[in-house]
């Protein structure tokens, strides 16, 4: 049996990023994913993500959004692959909403560059939004996008570069740990390291029986639409990346158009749980008629002919943040990646934070709000 020094279960946005900086370190370091790579089973796919600065879920976030997009652009640059393009962002609501009243506080606690936009003159300035008198915009000028399935790709690459063996179509049997070592098996094999890093997504509970973690799988769709009006609307200068509180607490985002794909949009949340192992993965004509009732209020040209639509799955936590921490009964396994729907914009950085945890024993990012005994409370 081989040993390493670092065990990665999961090479999806967290994982690769995981094995790359964990590698860059010079540590012998073997992740093990149980489809391909950049696979569209899990949490990080879809071929474009919404990354933003001006955070409404909580000014906390900041700091590592900053570090992500330093580390996005330098991934980027080094591996000669379009990983992120940064188009300004527009949030949409109410003045008094959750993603109003969030990205204001984000962006004034840390100084962001951002523009407060009455209805008529975001209806100006972006033709495609028929966004109603009494609300507003919030223009994120440092928002953009992530290329989620070249983003992983970019990962593995560097972590194979750096020296890690990446192990695909593998999937883990079990894992057991001691006070020194972690032993994982797969259905290959059997590995040993001195320490495990468990960035398995909406598998995560299945690798933390009896922990008491409440986590929930949620099913999630994308859908691409070709829009009835010229496309020179849909450019991002016209059509920034959005996210929009069309109801008290219910949240719709979408992209510019950024190649053949049409626009993109989804809801952000849907409340429809479902297992990793058995999600359904057609898309009903009620789904499809919801996300045209959305568009037609808000976004009516946007609603055109339907190109294409798939599945996706968020796992979520009870207070929508992440999880990152050390398992409770052993220091030497971290667990990573929940990540409640909004955390592919973070990869990067979580690689580097799960890198330090593993390698340093500590790291100097802040995390202290995504421990696990949060979640273990009673």
């Amino acid at each position: 049996m081989e040993r390493y020094d670092t065990i990665v279960v999961g090479l999806g946005g967290m994982g690769s990023a995981a094995a790359f900086h964990i590698a860059r370190r010079g540590k012998r370091v073997v992740g093990l994913e149980q489809f391909t790579l950049a696979h569209d089973r899990g949490s990080s796919h879809g071929r474009s993500r919404v990354t933003r600065q001006a955070y409404f879920e909580n000014p906390a976030y900041v700091p590592l959004l900053r570090r992500a997009n330093e580390l996005w652009t330098q991934l980027q640059r080094d591996s000669g692959m379009r990983l992120i393009e940064i188009t300004g962002g527009l949030m949409l609501g109410p003045p008094d909403s959750g993603v109003i009243k969030g990205t204001l506080a984000s962006a004034r606690a840390h100084g962001l560059p951002h523009q407060i936009l009455e209805a008529p003159e975001v209806r100006r300035r972006f033709p495609a939004f028929s966004i109603e008198d009494g609300k507003i915009g919030v223009l994120d000028r440092v928002a953009g996008v992530l290329f989620p399935e070249d983003c992983i790709r970019a990962h593995a690459a560097a972590a194979t570069q750096a020296g890690a063996e990446l192990r695909w179509q593998e999937p883990v049997v079990s894992w057991k740990a001691t006070s020194d070592s972690v032993e994982v098996k797969t259905a290959q094999g059997t590995y040993a390291a001195g320490n495990l890093v468990l960035c398995a997504g909406p598998w995560m509970a299945d690798l933390l029986p009896g922990l008491g973690v409440p986590l929930v799988v949620e099913r999630n769709v994308l859908y691409w639409f070709r829009p009835t009006s010229d496309l020179a609307l849909f450019v991002p200068e016209k059509f920034p990346v959005f996210i929009l509180e069309y109801e008290p607490g219910k949240l719709f985002y979408g992209f510019p158009a950024l190649g053949d794909d049409g626009v993109k949009v989804a809801r952000h949340h849907t409340g429809n749980s479902c297992s990793p192992n058995d999600i359904r993965r057609e898309i009903d004509q009620d789904e499809i008629r919801e996300a045209r009732w959305i568009l037609e209020r808000n976004l009516p040209t946007v609603n055109g002919h339907l190109l294409s639509a798939t599945t996706c799955m968020y796992t979520n936590t009870p207070d929508g943040h992440f999880l990152i921490d050390r398992h409770p009964r052993h220091p030497n396994v971290i667990l990573a990646s929940p990540c409640s729907g909004h955390g592919f914009k973070f990869a990067s950085v979580i690689g580097e934070v799960l890198a330090d945890l593993a390698c340093e024993g500590r790291t100097e990012h802040p995390i202290d709000m995504f421990r696990l005994g949060r979640l273990t409370q009673a």
